[in-house]
């Protein structure tokens, strides 16, 4: 599969979680945990895509940080994306534990919006003639 084809199947699978992620938000529904594990696989595809775009292989890692430092060392700005890397542990261990109930509830409208605002750039890296 050419790069930008697997951009493009990484933005549509990305897509499908952030639609998740969108419901839950708008019915205040689900558990945290669920929510989380969506906008961490939102991001994590997401980023392979934007690494895809640029022509470079992306580590198979569920790595939030790793991937947002790979990144980071091909020189591209990623501001408020990057505190996005909170998500990690919902890839795999609050798939499994539930998050500390002393914790205080996640801000769900901040994670879609951030979630949102990274899709929404990967979208405009592949339209743009000249990728980066």
């Amino acid at each position: 599969m050419s790069d930008l084809k697997c951009a493009q199947a990484l933005v549509l699978a990305a897509e499908r979680d952030f639609e998740l992620v969108q419901l839950m938000l708008e019915h205040n529904g689900g558990a945290d945990e669920v929510f989380g594990f969506h906008v961490q696989q939102a991001v994590e595809k997401l980023l392979k895509a934007w690494l895809a775009v640029r022509g470079e292989s992306y580590p198979l890692t569920h790595d939030l940080e790793q991937l947002f430092e790979v990144l980071a060392q091909g020189g591209i700005e990623l501001g408020a994306f990057r505190s996005l890397s909170d998500y990690t542990p919902f890839a795999v261990v609050h798939r499994y534990e539930a998050l500390d109930p002393q914790e205080p509830p996640m801000d769900r409208a901040q994670a879609a919006s951030r979630t949102a605002s990274l899709l929404s750039r990967v979208r405009e890296l592949l339209a743009e003639p000249n990728r980066s």
